[in-house]
């Protein structure tokens, strides 16, 4: 048996680590500090996350392993690749962007969130989910998966005595356990069977499983997948999405609709294509029909809400998300029949880029808004532009890329190329229906911008920027037109060579 190598590569593992090692001086921190001054616990955890993101950069162009097996070259337990690093930024990126919106909630609030808490739960959470993509081992994407969940369950019912707060966190929590469990069993059937829990060495050996055995294996593969479709809000794994977004802090909305997705995906990818190849005729088809499946349910789930109702636009955003993630999993499926999966996977990393930044960038819009507008409806929407043309102008960039229409050309570029991952695999009939999910998205995406430029009921509302709103505002914008201008970037950035 190969042992393994016990020298750590510090620069490979720094991005998770900073934000370790952030949120237990926070926590610590939390301990000591007056209450009057709690509010530069925000500004400490948006530091670590700042210099986690920043760590980022001196592993670019590299492929750098640690905890790796003697006498198995190339088999580490923590890989930082081109993948990795992609999804990492995502990840750190947008925990970064939900901690700016944080800052001002926790202010709102008035004593309502514990600010110790939440920050040492919030960064807890986002090492967890830089850790999952750097994981190429079964148990370390476990442990990965398991500490970016955990501590977003207590931040969605961290709301003390708010009975929304505490169904959302609890419907979370009993959905997340579950599908955990069922991941559990499956990862200990393909243990059993292949004798390791290395990735690379899962495919190998997985392809020489016969006899009794093989039973057992492909038991473990679907178990596994459906353990991780839960993780990407799939359907019919998608029902806790709605109330658990209304329930939860705003930003922590913003963070599992953003955050939350790359975990799952990322996950998905791992167990799909490097680990489990030789079942492609397996989870392919299956990931086609959950595709096509999660993009229905989830347009038509945002059609339906009605907009004087409390909180629709969290919800519109919410199933909006879930179609969305229909979206992303279209090139996922498609690598089980490319020649090129590399191509393929690459479409669902630059979808997941296009839609982080506009979705967060729509989340920072309805905190400026909920600041005034508490039950945050779409009809609290109608003539924004009137009391803030700026802010309505965003917003409307931000719906018309998640749209995928002009001048919102990113959203554009990046549907244009989970379209064509689809038709190149040969999966015409889920290329057609992403299409007419697509246009189904537009009536709901168009009718919600149109309400932004409509004459206001009474007098305009005022809505109140603060510095922090207006950077998640602006980095969102910038990042949204500056890749309209130049969509090819996203691609040479998402080229993994994950194969």
């Amino acid at each position: 048996m190969s042992s393994l190598v016990q020298s750590v590569d510090w620069l490979a593992i720094a991005p998770p680590t900073i934000a370790a090692v952030v949120g237990l001086a926070v926590l610590v921190a939390d301990l000591f500090v007056p209450e009057s001054r709690k509010p530069l616990l925000g500004w400490l955890a948006v530091a670590g996350l700042a210099a986690a993101t920043l760590m980022l950069l001196p592993l670019l162009g590299a492929d750098r392993g640690t905890f790796c097996l003697v006498g198995d070259a190339g088999v580490c337990s923590y890989n930082a690749d081109r993948f990795t690093l992609v999804i990492q930024f995502l990840v750190l990126g947008g925990a970064l962007l939900a901690a700016l919106l944080s800052v001002t909630t926790l202010k709102d609030e008035n004593r309502r969130l514990p600010e110790g808490e939440y920050w040492f739960l919030f960064l807890s959470s986002a090492a967890g989910a830089a850790l999952l993509p750097a994981s190429r081992d079964l148990a370390t994407l476990v442990v990965a998966l398991e500490v970016a969940s955990l501590p977003a369950f207590a931040l969605v019912g961290l709301r003390h005595g708010d009975r929304k707060s505490s169904e959302a966190a609890l419907k979370f929590f009993l959905s997340s356990v579950t599908a955990t469990a069922v991941t559990l069993l499956g990862i200990s059937f393909v243990y059993a069977a292949t004798g390791t829990l290395h990735l690379t060495l899962v495919a190998e050996r997985i392809q020489d499983v016969g006899g009794q055995l093989q039973l057992l294996t492909q038991t473990g593969v679907v178990l596994t997948l459906i353990g991780f479709a839960f993780k990407t809000a799939a359907v019919p794994f998608h029902f806790w999405v709605p109330d658990t977004y209304v329930g939860a802090p705003l930003p922590i909305a913003a963070y599992l609709s953003v955050i939350g997705k790359a975990v799952g995906f990322s996950g998905l990818i791992l167990v799909t294509v490097v680990a489990f190849p030789s079942y492609a005729g397996v989870w392919g088809p299956a990931l086609a029909v959950l595709a096509a499946l999660t993009m229905t349910a989830g347009n038509v789930g945002a059609l339906r809400q009605q907009a004087t109702r409390a909180h629709s636009a969290v919800r519109l955003l919410a199933w909006s998300s879930v179609g969305q993630a229909g979206y992303l999993l279209v090139p996922i499926a498609a690598a089980a029949y490319a020649a090129d999966p590399d191509r393929a996977i690459g479409s669902t990393l630059a979808y997941a880029l296009m839609y982080g930044a506009v979705n967060l960038g729509a989340f920072a819009v309805a905190a400026v808004v909920g600041r005034t507008q508490p039950l945050n409806r779409v009809s609290d929407y109608r003539g924004l532009y009137a009391a803030s043309p700026l802010t309505a102008l965003l917003l409307a960039f931000f719906l018309l890329c998640l749209a995928g229409l002009p001048p919102g050309i990113v959203g554009l570029f990046a549907k244009v190329t989970v379209f064509s991952a689809a038709v190149d695999a040969g999966l015409g009939w889920l290329a057609v229906v992403m299409a007419v999910n697509v246009v189904i998205a537009l009536v709901y995406y168009l009718k919600w911008t149109a309400l932004l430029f409509r004459a206001p009921e009474g007098a305009p509302a005022t809505h109140r920027l603060t510095a922090p709103l207006t950077a998640a505002l602006a980095v969102t914008g910038v990042l949204g037109i500056a890749l309209s201008g130049a969509p090819q970037l996203i691609l040479r950035f998402t080229d993994t060579g994950l194969f």
